[in-house]
């Protein structure tokens, strides 16, 4: 017997395996695409952008680069990680092939764009509908969180320019749908903006806010149902005067900068208008109480009829710096809505669980978001629309697959312990067969989920 040197066992190597896939476990993101028919609807989609003797279906070649970003790629070129295992993903494209129909659709332009965006909100309202109980809109409300994200850049590609945090890059605003405590949250908007784009500027989030709702069903694109969910950049007047004007059709939760005015509204709230705020499950939050501002205030003087002005104060944490507009040692925080019928401590609640939207960011950082690798503003609009289809996948694979605690899985717990599962193929008779490794603690998670995905009816 030999002896071992150092602290892991020495193993010989050797590269002619056979029949041995890696990647195992991204066969649940290819039966999610099967299931969910996101193949043949952005086939259908993009069916102008292929040529007539075009070997390679421009929807397929977006879907491979979108799987391989779900994968942890983040560039075209990842899409080798697809082409070296056909067994699971079939003929895949040459980075040439990819890199012309990027271009292509970048010059097809809001026409590309819009086709990539209507396929993907039609194939949304049926996973939604394949979700039942699980849906986000299993209890009868869809909320919509709107968010700044900064990507940084590292040479000078278009529309990069120097961000507010004194860096360099881009200022895309995002949206995401809140699946809620107990699951992750899926895109509906990425709209990409230069560096140097406010955080406050009502036009972007106007559009934002237009691309979210043509991605939900139709029934929910008009309704109080629909919540618009965001921090205090979209706190401007145009914006929240734009959501008000659909006030029949939309609710808002948007924070508001504490300006001189709302502050010495604040002084003026009587003690005894001030409630306990309330945590998730009901207990109440000691340290931290709410109150509404009288809505003859002066503050609210120029703001569109039936808003809301909902002020939040609490003790800070140790160490934290208070800012001028703080009062009385105690941090304030507000927000605007035009939601009635339900108490304050509980509309607090739900403005403040927006912060779940930073957990959606970071999964979009982790899953080609971290950079922007392509030149041109057009493709890199193109390369965002592909970072939401993997997210979507991402969203969409737990939502119909996963049970319990690995529904909260993000992209790269994902990664780890299921997409990178090794498997060994079999051939028999006419079928093929994964056989996945015995021993890896996480192979009854997808094979199950496998199983769930099974059980679902085919599209169409």
């Amino acid at each position: 017997m030999k002896k071992r040197i150092g602290s892991y066992p020495c193993v010989r190597i050797e590269g002619d395996g056979r029949s041995v896939v890696s990647q195992a476990g991204s066969v649940l993101l290819v039966e999610t695409v099967r299931k969910t028919g996101l193949d043949a609807a952005i086939s259908a989609a993009l069916a102008p952008w292929r040529k007539p003797r075009a070997v390679h279906d421009p929807g397929k070649i977006l879907l491979d680069v979108a799987l391989a970003v779900a994968l942890g790629g983040d560039c075209l070129a990842d899409v080798a990680m697809l082409r070296a295992e056909p067994a699971l993903f079939g003929p895949v494209a040459s980075d040439p092939t990819v890199s012309r129909l990027i271009d292509t659709l970048a010059a097809g332009g809001k026409r590309a764009l819009a086709a990539i965006r209507t396929a993907r909100a039609e194939v949304r309202e049926h996973v939604w509908r394949l979700a039942g109980d699980t849906a986000p809109d299993a209890d009868g409300q869809v909320v919509v969180d709107l968010d700044g994200v900064l990507v940084i850049a590292h040479s000078d590609k278009q529309d990069a320019a120097a961000t507010w945090k004194k860096t360099f890059g881009h200022h895309p605003l995002m949206g995401f749908v809140d699946h809620g405590r107990g699951a992750s949250g899926e895109p509906v908007v990425g709209l990409l903006r230069p560096g140097n784009a406010g955080s406050n500027t009502a036009a972007d989030h106007i559009e934002a806010a237009k691309l979210a709702l043509a991605q939900l069903p139709k029934k929910y694109r008009r309704g109080r149902q629909t919540l618009i969910r965001c921090d205090s950049g979209g706190g401007t007047h145009e914006f929240v005067a734009w959501l008000a004007a659909r006030g029949r059709w939309l609710s808002y939760s948007v924070g508001m900068t504490i300006t001189d005015a709302l502050h010495q509204a604040v002084l003026k709230v009587p003690a005894s208008a001030w409630t306990p705020a309330v945590e998730p499950d009901g207990e109440v939050r000691d340290g931290a109480w709410v109150a509404e501002i009288d809505g003859g205030s002066d503050c609210l003087k120029g703001w569109p009829e039936g808003m809301r002005m909902i002020v939040r104060k609490e003790r800070p944490h140790p160490g934290a710096q208070l800012r001028f507009t703080d009062a009385d040692g105690l941090r304030l925080t507000c927000f605007a809505t035009n939601t009635t019928g339900q108490k304050i401590a509980e509309l607090e609640l739900r403005h403040r669980q927006r912060a779940r939207a930073e957990d959606r960011i970071r999964a979009a950082r982790a899953t080609g978001l971290r950079n922007l690798p392509l030149r041109d503003s057009a493709q890199n609009q193109v390369w965002l629309e592909i970072v939401q289809i993997a997210l979507d996948l991402l969203a969409w694979m737990p939502l119909l697959a996963l049970t319990g605690t690995a529904r909260l899985w993000e992209p790269r717990r994902l990664r780890l312990r299921l997409f990178s599962a090794a498997a060994q193929l079999v051939t028999t008779g006419r079928r093929r067969i994964l056989r996945l490794a015995r021993h890896w603690p996480w192979t009854h998670v997808i094979t199950d989920a496998l199983n769930r995905l099974h059980a679902l009816p085919n599209p169409g």
